[in-house]
This record gives C-alpha cells, sequence and structure tokens, in this order.
C-alpha cells in the first residue's frame, strides 16, 4: 500500500507488493525491490537501487548525495540488497566518481537507529550496525561482523568478517577477522569467542584461530612473517584462510 500523502517520483519502479508510508518521497531514479516496507517520513533518493524485503523505518534519509566537497552532482550510486533492516534517522550516502561511484549494502544486515554509513562504504551481508555508529567514507566492512553503539570508523578502514568493536570503540586502522576491539582510540583485546559459538563455530576451530590471534599479536613476530605461518596453517586448518587474505590484501596497516 502506498500513502497517499506520499510523493512518488514519475521515474521510480516500485515492485509488488510494497508499502510506502505517510509524507514519504521517493525520487527520481530509485528502484525498490518486491515486499520491501518503507515507514513514513522516510526520503530515497537516486540514482538507488533497493533489493527485496527490506524494511526501512521512519525519518531514515536514503541515498542521499554524498558529504565530499569533492562531489559535483554526478549520478552516482547506492545499492541495496536484500531483507536488510534500516531503523529510524538512518542516512546512508550514494559514492563518488573518486571512490568508484557506488555505495554498497549486502543481504541480512542490521542496521540500527542514527547510523551512518557515508559515500563509498561497502558492507558485506550478516552484520549488526548498532545505534549511533558512523563509518566514514570509504569503509569496508566484511560479513558477520558486530559493531556496538557509538562505535566510530575513519576513512578508507576495512573490518574483517566476525570482528567485534566494543560500544564507543574509535577504529583508525584495519581490524583483522575474528577480533575484538575496544576503547579509544580501539585496541584488539582478544578473539570474538561468543559470536564465534554463536555462529557454530567448533571448540577447535576456536582453538586454532586463538592460536592464530597470538601469532599476530603477541609472538613478537612482524606482520610479514606471521602472514607466512599463517598460510601454512591454513592448509589443515581453513578457517584461518580469510585471516591469511585479509592481512595479504589490507592497505595501511592493521589495528595493534
Amino acid at each position: 500500500m502506498i500513502h497517499k500523502t506520499a510523493i512518488i517520483d514519475p521515474s521510480a519502479t516500485i515492485a509488488d507488493n510494497v508499502s510506502i508510508g505517510a509524507y514519504s518521497i521517493i525520487g527520481a531514479n530509485v528502484e525498490i525491490g518486491a515486499n520491501c516496507e518503507i515507514g513514513p517520513h522516510v526520503v530515497i533518493n537516486g540514482p538507488t537501487k533497493i533489493g527485496t524485503r527490506n524494511k526501512i523505518y521512519q525519518f531514515s534519509s536514503i541515498g542521499e548525495d554524498p558529504q565530499d566537497k569533492k562531489y559535483a552532482g554526478e549520478a552516482t550510486l547506492l545499492e541495496i540488497g536484500d531483507n536488510n533492516l534500516i531503523r529510524e534517522c538512518v542516512t546512508i550516502n550514494r559514492g563518488t566518481v573518486q571512490g568508484g561511484g557506488t555505495t554498497k549494502i549486502g543481504s541480512n544486515n542490521w542496521i540500527m537507529a542514527y547510523v551512518h554509513i557515508a559515500h563509498d562504504c561497502i558492507l558485506g551481508n550478516d552484520n549488526i550496525i548498532a545505534n549511533n555508529t558512523s563509518l566514514a567514507g570509504h569503509v569496508s566492512i566484511d560479513d558477520f561482523v558486530i559493531l556496538g553503539g557509538f562505535s566510530l570508523v575513519s576513512q578508507f578502514n576495512k573490518i574483517g568478517s566476525y570482528a567485534f568493536s566494543a560500544m564507543g570503540s574509535v577504529i583508525s586502522r584495519n581490524i583483522p577477522p575474528y577480533v575484538l576491539v575496544s576503547g579509544h582510540m580501539a585496541k584488539p583485546i582478544g578473539v570474538n569467542v561468543e559470536g564465534l559459538r554463536r555462529r557454530q563455530f567448533s571448540d577447535e576451530q576456536i582453538k586454532n584461530i586463538k592460536q592464530a590471534y597470538k601469532l599476530v599479536y603477541r609472538s613478537g613476530l612482524r606482520i610479514e612473517e606471521a602472514e607466512l605461518k599463517l598460510e601454512q596453517l591454513s592448509q589443515k586448518q581453513p578457517e584461518l584462510a580469510i585471516l591469511c587474505t585479509f592481512l595479504n590484501t589490507q592497505h595501511g596497516g592493521i589495528i595493534r
């Protein structure tokens, strides 16, 4: 159902079984997939593509211009996957030409109230981004990450799968997979054991990940040396493969 007070641009594409609440505005070049729920007083500007079965709560601003002085009105993009829950007052900006042109949100993410996701951010799947967390431009988040409330992530940083930040963490470096961080500035304090258990990791796998953490953070080895040892271990411990890949491809250094 589309409320009679909602304003829909003629160029917008609205699929079947989409509900749009009172006083919401759907702008030009917006695509909304089937079975989405758009609450009241939501503004969605384009170019924006939204998949199926997403729910967006009131007062959110989706697909607005990037907050970047280099932006000069280019038709950049926001892409949102399926089954995302986007709570009240969330702001998600489109990309910039300089950053590749696209901000991208995967599927099955839970994005809580007052979260800001800036231009050119890339989020994977099954992440939880808690209230008032802010992601600066060009931040990349893999899968199954939890960012505690009021976490701040500075630009160009990457957060690996299954990582966890405690409430109020200020993150200025890349966080490898599985690592739990806390503080201002955020420091690594161990492995996200509880999160791994909730994702059905076995005790043996968690033990292997703990040993890998010690190799990276407590062995006294340089990162390059730790990488070599981890690559050898990953041949028999496949859960370490994403950690090896992350360390090989990250730029700017990991949080230490």
